[in-house]
């Protein structure tokens, strides 16, 4: 701490901020560590994040965590950017320098990534990658530096699967495809399927293969419950990582950036359980 008689503050800016799990957390993490820590929730509608983020700096808070849809306008808001969050277009925490400078970070991918490395390798895997979100972007860029075989892209959404793939391919080692059409997917050379698109459901037209007992299956929905995808890879015993996981990871990557702790993601992982009542 600069001043030992203040607190230092962390922010988690959102719209709607109401019910996101992030000061819960934090607060289950500085309780363990007896640290003085402050988290504060902010409701920010995006047309005010420029004054936001300006009274952050001003305020001298560490940084904050963004919530969606607040991720992707404040790359352009940031003093500066990590490469991942140039490359995707976006970035979930900021990182607040002592001379106010605010640097953008992206967080999401690597959560996923640490993830999966639980369960596979994915440097040994050949991935189905559904949606091209800022999440969806964020992993493309984390697997592909991580040597992953191949990723194979389908966007039912908003098809901008032959963006990300060119994306993709510009980086040296990258290797991507686009799948525009679910009827021509074939799990046969796939090995992780990953779906980003939380509370977007699959358009009824596109329908994937079933699953096979060896796929690890990733779905990053904080309501897995009400995931067709996971309910899916149940009915095939298929391996499953749900949005929890997922939401654990990178939170722990995100106080651990943001205060030095070293956070215990399985204890972050039960926290969330506790705060979303699962």
């Amino acid at each position: 701490m600069t001043n030992p008689a203040l607190q230092e503050v962390i922010a988690l800016l959102g719209h709607p901020a109401a019910g996101n799990p992030a000061q819960f957390l934090f607060e289950r993490v500085v309780a363990r560590d007896s640290l003085d820590w402050k988290f504060l929730t902010l409701e920010v509608a995006p047309s005010r994040l420029a004054n936001a983020l300006i009274g952050v700096s001003a305020m001298g808070f560490c940084g904050c965590m963004l919530a969606p849809p607040l991720q992707e306008p404040a790359i352009g808001l940031t003093t500066s950017a990590s490469p991942a969050a140039k490359f995707a277009g976006g970035c979930n925490l900021l990182e607040c320098t002592k001379d106010g400078q605010l640097i953008g970070h992206l967080t999401l991918g690597r959560g996923a990534l640490d993830s999966i490395r639980l369960h596979a390798d994915p440097t040994t895997a050949n991935i189905l990658l559904l949606g091209t979100n800022l999440l969806s972007r964020s992993l493309a860029l984390e697997l592909t530096l991580a040597g992953t075989l191949g990723i194979t892209i389908a966007d039912p959404w908003d098809a901008q699967a032959s963006v990300l793939t060119d994306a993709i391919n510009a980086i040296e080692g990258g290797n991507a495809r686009t799948v525009e059409d679910a009827l021509t997917l074939s799990y046969e050379s796939i090995d992780i399927v990953i779906a980003t698109e939380e509370n977007r459901p699959l358009p009824t037209e596109f329908k994937l293969p079933k699953f096979r007992e060896d796929l690890v299956v990733v779905d990053t929905s904080l309501d897995p419950k009400a995931s067709s995808i996971i309910k899916e890879a149940t009915a095939a015993n298929s391996c499953q990582i749900d949005g929890l996981e997922v939401t654990a990871a990178t939170m722990a990557i995100n106080y651990r950036d943001l205060t030095g702790i070293e956070p215990d993601t399985e204890a972050l992982r039960e926290a969330l359980d506790e705060f979303l009542d699962y």
